[in-house]
């Protein structure tokens, strides 16, 4: 049995995942991790430094749990390999020229050391012979991309992690500047629980890096509603529209000097005391505050749309029918929402969204990614008054389908069984062959449904990949 650890301490030891496969000459050595992504509570917005990612504030996120939301990537390096390879989708992809991949490679092959297999303590790759060995990377995630859902956090995360696991990179380093340079948010997604990033000082960004805050386990009741209005892509990047902002809005920089700093710690202070009141208000004021920085850019930025600001509306008229915040949200660059809220509170807050923002009538199927949850919400009454308080109109297929989650681990080794290689180190088959025409693909993204598919059948199957636009497309937050 391999033993699973999370990154919490942004460093890990390699568990036993590593293999050499005897049937090729020159055999692979390979590890598949998984890594989350997050969701800022307080967000970075602006970079001081865009080569090195260095942010013009701190920021503090939440990890969300990998069983819902995560990405995949498999790592193999051998001297037979010709090149370094990605693979996306199972489509290959040129790298060479992909600034970002390409430093996040430089980076863990300068820490690289002496690998060892843990199982049997043979040694596998000395430090000296790193240079003449190439990569063949294989990744995927099951959540959409460039939709304002962090996936180039966990992309990155991932790509950071699993290539310093292999490499033999000593505990010692801070992967999380590594990370950094791939996407900034990236560095939160090492860690599980809730995340800061330090902003820093130094003009080498040493000194930029993210640092637990607290684990995963020191508030399990916290609970996260990500209500999905659009899965497609940004029309403006979170890197062009930080940019512009930067660039054009004098709001940011009084955001980022005179806000920003103070709110953190009532943010940390109110997390640790596990105050729910004072971190959905804080998220929310910062969330407000973050989408009126694009407004204040020059042209406008809109990543909110109608349904997102009607989300909105009906939060504050859930919170005064229940006569206390029992609901919070968040929005990153997009229109997807991220809802706040205490697993007492979940059933009675999904049962409002379902009322309010319903699937297609006869398309319920895979709308919630927890059957269980959805079937108790639809038997669930609404809050005394909340009609009268948000007298909305449903709107069905507003919403197109929502994610429950939790509060999770940061990036881990994960068994071989879910390795995308095959034993030559080349992408496993990846079946993109669905139908498309049912009422749950109109709901649920293709990668969901291949992991509903997979949690009924075999954990081999393989989700279409969607990270690939995030790296190759520089669609960061």
């Amino acid at each position: 049995t391999i033993k699973k650890e999370g990154a919490d301490s942004l460093s890990l030891s390699l568990a036993g995942c590593l293999h050499c496969t005897s049937e090729v000459s020159m055999p692979p050595v390979s590890l598949t991790i998984a890594s989350p992504t997050n969701i800022a509570v307080i967000k970075y917005w602006g970079k001081r430094n865009s080569k090195l990612n260095l942010p013009i504030n701190s920021s503090v996120s939440v990890t969300l749990n990998q069983q819902d939301l995560r990405t995949v990537t498999t790592v193999c390096a051998s001297r037979d390999f010709g090149k370094d390879r990605l693979w996306l989708n199972g489509k290959e992809e040129d790298v060479s020229g992909n600034k970002r991949v390409q430093a996040v490679f430089k980076e863990v092959r300068a820490y690289a050391g002496d690998l060892f297999d843990l199982k049997s303590g043979h040694l596998l790759v000395k430090r000296s012979e790193w240079p003449e060995m190439k990569v063949h990377v294989i990744s995927t995630n099951n959540f959409p991309t460039a939709a304002g859902l962090a996936s180039s956090a966990a992309g990155y995360a991932a790509l950071t992690f699993a290539l310093a696991q292999l490499f033999a990179v000593p505990k010692t380093v801070n992967l999380s500047t590594i990370a950094r340079q791939g996407s900034g948010s990236a560095c939160r997604s090492l860690a599980g629980g809730f995340v800061a990033w330090d902003m820093g000082s130094k003009d080498d960004g040493s000194d930029s890096s993210a640092r637990q805050v607290a684990p995963a386990s020191h508030w399990p009741e916290l609970q996260v509603l990500i209500l999905v209005v659009s899965d497609s892509k940004k029309t403006v990047s979170s890197t062009a529209g930080m940019d512009i902002s930067v660039d054009t809005s004098l709001l940011l920089a009084h955001r980022a000097a005179q806000i920003v700093p103070e709110r953190l710690k009532q943010m940390e202070s109110a997390y640790l005391a596990k105050d729910f009141a004072a971190v959905a208000n804080l998220a929310m004021q910062d969330s407000n505050q973050f989408h009126a920085t694009c407004l204040d850019t020059f042209p406008p930025i809109f990543y909110l749309n109608d349904v997102s600001r009607a989300i909105i509306g009906f939060v504050h008229a859930f919170n005064d029918a229940c006569g206390e915040v029992r609901l919070g949200y968040t929005f990153d660059a997009g229109p997807n929402a991220v809802l706040l809220v205490l697993k007492e509170h979940i059933t009675q807050a999904l049962g409002a969204i379902l009322h309010y923002f319903p699937p297609r009538a006869g398309c319920d199927v895979g709308y919630v990614n927890r059957a269980d949850l959805y079937a108790s919400a639809r038997a669930t009454a609404l809050p005394d008054g909340l009609e009268s308080l948000y007298p909305l109109t449903p709107m069905p297929s507003a919403v197109r389908y929502v994610y429950h989650s939790d509060v999770g681990p940061g990036a881990m080794i994960v068994d071989d069984d879910e390795s995308l290689a095959d034993a030559s180190g080349m992408p496993k088959v990846i079946s993109a062959s669905e139908s498309n025409k049912t009422c749950v693909s109109s709901n649920v993204p293709a990668p969901l449904r291949s992991l509903q598919v997979r949690v009924l059948s075999t954990a081999a199957i393989s989700v279409a990949f969607l990270f690939g636009m995030a790296v190759l497309r520089t669609a960061h937050k």
